[in-house]
């Protein structure tokens, strides 16, 4: 396939699909590639052991070098955006200042991304979690927060009406949301951008990618057959994991020393309690709070309430046969509190020859201290909140992927720059949360999504 389109985006996430919109909008001919099958509302699996096994790589989890800890990447169009909560924050001046550090990025601070977030949330609808929707897990969250003299907010999500008052859980949407409600971009940019005439390929997998003298060749399966596509110039949207792999196995190592260093991920600690009475933490909007104390800030964590479905939530209960048969008929009473960890003790991605993975990250030092204070402030809030046990999974997990490609100036120590190219590869580009070049501890997907308005921007500047 040649000479049909002037851009060609592999991955269909929250990076993915926005610039697929704004490049789509300012003219451009452009294909969307997701290796992942294309969901929709009436199609979406209906149980989580089926979504995991049909919407995720890796059947749900993949595993870090030493199987300490699993990270979550969604394989479906549209991406994690489909499976997650769409919580969409902006990034304080403490995130910013951190990256400015590590970059050397001038644009990368408040003032100069305010109007990409406003661009990008002006076209979604986005609300606070209202208190009428807190189910009991996120009182119980309130209430040891507020006795223990906590500072918390509610969570910030994209939503347009999710029925709450109808009965409706959206822990449900943890396989996609069947109202549509969700702002995912399988609803919103990726759905406005075929309206102006993007073409959108499922199941692609690509797995090399070659920089030629008029444009780029990248080959790849397509329904089990091989494939290849040449054109002007690529998008790479495919995530920290997703990216890495492909410009690794395509032998870019030797001209970007840092391809696969800094890998972040934010390190989630979950924490569950039992109660006396019902809780019923999966009714609901299962995740509505989040801290907000400075303090928390400044130790490198955050809190939030939130839930699993029954079989994930088997999967992390560290017991088999009759004790796990108890914890399970206890689910109702269950309550659930996450530390996200700031992480600064950055892995390293790598692919063996047959294109393996390989994700040297463990929960250590700095972020291991991080991670117990988190988990001891956890702990105050749910005795405070009446907890009769209190149960700490042993497994950390990576939900925030990150790095990978840092952004920067030096060539020596980063991979994109301030323009969103590839060094020394002025038509390839990435946005995505590849190019982070640290942790900001704070939910990445809307800045991912201002980060994409401005390299589209970029983008269409250079046609």
């Amino acid at each position: 396939m040649s000479g049909q389109f002037d851009c060609v985006i592999v991955g269909s996430g929250t990076s993915g699909g926005v610039i697929a919109y704004y490049l789509t909008a300012g003219g451009m001919r452009c294909l969307l590639l997701e290796a992942g099958d294309a969901y929709g509302a009436d199609t979406f699996p209906e149980n989580d052991m089926d979504g995991s096994a049909r919407m995720f790589w890796g059947g749900g989890l993949e595993l870090s070098t030493t199987a300490e800890m699993a990270f979550l990447r969604a394989r479906c169009l549209g991406g994690t955006s489909v499976v997650n909560q769409c919580l969409l924050d902006r990034f304080d001046e403490h995130a910013w200042d951190g990256w400015q550090a590590a970059s050397g990025i001038g644009f990368l601070n408040g003032e100069e991304m305010a109007p990409h977030y406003a661009e990008v949330e002006g076209r979604l609808s986005i609300r606070e979690v209202p208190p009428t929707h807190h189910n009991r897990n996120a009182l119980l969250f309130v209430e040891g927060c507020e006795r223990r003299g906590y500072q918390w907010a509610p969570l910030r999500r994209g939503e347009t009406d999710c029925a709450i008052e109808e009965g409706n859980d959206c822990i449900a949407c943890l396989n996609g949301c069947r109202r549509d409600s969700k702002q995912s971009t399988l609803v919103t940019f990726i759905r406005w951008a075929q309206a102006l005439g993007l073409q959108v390929m499922p199941g692609f997998q690509v797995e090399r990618l070659e920089s030629t003298p008029d444009g780029v060749r990248l080959s790849g399966t397509h329904q089990g057959q091989m494939q290849e596509i040449r054109a002007p110039r690529v998008v790479l949207a495919a995530g920290a994991l997703g990216n890495a792999r492909l410009l690794l196995r395509s032998g870019f190592k030797k001209r970007l020393l840092s391809l696969g260093e800094g890998f972040y991920c934010h390190p989630q600690l979950m924490t569950f309690a039992e109660f006396d009475e019902p809780v019923d933490a999966h009714r609901g909007a299962f995740q509505a709070c989040k801290s907000d104390d400075p303090r928390f800030r400044q130790a490198g964590f955050k809190l939030e309430n939130v839930f699993a479905p029954p079989t994930s939530l088997a999967m992390l209960y560290p017991g088999f046969g009759p004790r796990l048969q108890a914890f399970m008929l206890r689910y109702r009473h269950l309550a659930c509190i996450e530390v996200a960890v700031h992480d600064t003790v950055p892995g390293r991605i790598t692919a063996d020859a047959r294109g393996k993975l390989h994700m040297a990250k463990r929960l250590e030092g700095e972020d291991a201290r991080r991670g117990q204070a988190g988990l001891v402030a956890v702990r105050e809030i749910l005795e405070s909140a009446g907890a009769r046990t209190i149960l700490q999974c042993p497994m950390s997990f990576g939900l925030h992927l990150m790095g990978g490609l840092a952004i920067g100036r030096d060539e020596r120590t980063s991979v994109v720059n301030g323009r969103f190219n590839l060094h020394g590869f002025p038509n390839i580009y990435a946005a995505d949360s590849s190019v982070f070049p640290a942790a900001p501890g704070i939910n990445p997907a809307l800045t991912i999504m201002a980060l994409s308005h401005r390299a589209s921007q970029e983008v269409l500047r250079d046609v």
